[in-house]
């Protein structure tokens, strides 16, 4: 049985689940416009996440049919997921930031084999022993989900308002967790008259008790130097001036006072940075650095596919450090390591 909130306002709300997933599941947001409605995310592509949206959209008062328009936070499956489905039984448009649009592109343009080959040189590069990097070269592309998402139609421009009639609902870009992650501020006053400026769809930029992972940028065909966790600092500090009622997240739960909460993440990653700064009084790869770092676990029982996230959040964290002028790569080390300055 899906599980539907009604927010006010016209805004709704779908638990669709994330299958074998701890987080269990995204929330997709159902906006009313003169149009006819609009969904936020879609969920994950899996046969029972689209019975539950196809439940909850019946239980909004609506059905999958009925969709005018799919606006999409970030490009991650378990959010772009169904949004080819909802294009095809409804004929909707779909929204995205040109910046993750480039990875959908890229993603369906790139054989299964290469992003394999790709994985396994980097997680080498970091440091990855034989026995992490070895499956990469024999995996499949069965193995890898959401490897032919649905091309966007739109593109969300940041700053201006989206083609949404009755309704001011104004993208905000806020890079970090994807290149082309946004935030939609609904400019409207606050249905239960709360305090503050509107309210803003957050997808994974702002949640309310979880830090979203903050990892490289992965692009097998972009070579560009990026660094993630300054552009997920600075947009979180963007969303903090907004001060809206109340934050609608993609996943958990609704919540206020995003101010306090972007002071919490900030903070967090201050401690972080400091902490692992600390760590590298000795040289350290970034594999041995995510050995090192403190994860919801120990180390030892974090899955397969677990560990090559956290890798690249550690490469995240050093990429700051040595912007920062607080880490550098030790010259002639291989695989790499960073020492603290």
């Amino acid at each position: 049985m899906a599980q539907v909130h009604d927010h006010g306002g016209g805004v709704r709300s779908v638990r669709v689940p994330i299958p074998d997933n701890p987080l269990g599941h995204t929330l997709v947001y159902v906006v009313e416009t003169d149009r006819g409605p609009v969904l936020v995310d879609t969920g994950w592509d899996d046969p029972a996440s689209w019975d539950t949206l196809a439940e909850g959209l019946t239980a909004c008062g609506t059905d999958v049919g009925g969709i005018h328009g799919v606006v999409i936070t970030h490009h991650h499956p378990d959010h772009h997921g169904l949004s080819g489905q909802v294009r095809e039984a409804s004929g909707a448009w779909i929204a995205m930031h040109a910046a993750d649009s480039a990875i959908v592109r890229r993603t369906r343009e790139t054989r299964a084999e290469r992003w394999f080959t790709y994985m396994a040189a980097k997680l080498a590069a970091a440091g990855a022993p034989e026995e992490h990097t070895a499956p990469l070269r024999t995996a499949r592309r069965r193995e890898l989900p959401g490897f032919s998402p649905a091309l966007p139609d739109r593109e969300i421009v940041p700053g201006e308002l989206l083609d949404l009639p009755g309704r001011r609902l104004r993208a905000i870009w806020t890079p970090g967790h994807t290149p082309g992650h946004v935030c939609l501020h609904l400019e409207e006053e606050h249905p239960s008259r709360l305090p503050g400026h509107g309210r803003l769809f957050s997808g994974d930029h702002l949640l309310p008790e979880i830090t979203p992972h903050i990892g490289l940028y992965e692009d097998p065909d972009d070579a560009t130097v990026t660094d993630p966790l300054g552009d997920y600092l600075d947009s979180l500090e963007r969303v903090g001036r907004l001060a809206p009622a109340e934050v609608l997240p993609a996943h958990q739960h609704v919540f206020t006072d995003a101010s306090a909460r972007v002071r919490e993440l900030l903070a967090h990653h201050e401690d972080r940075l400091t902490g692992l700064h600390s760590l590298l009084a000795r040289p350290l790869t970034p594999w041995q650095l995510a050995e090192r770092m403190e994860w919801n676990r120990p180390w030892d029982q974090i899955p397969y596919g677990s560990r090559n996230i956290a890798v690249s959040e550690a490469e995240a964290h050093l990429r700051r450090l040595v912007k920062l002028g607080r880490a550098e790569a030790v010259t002639g080390s291989d695989p790499v390591t960073y020492v603290a300055v």
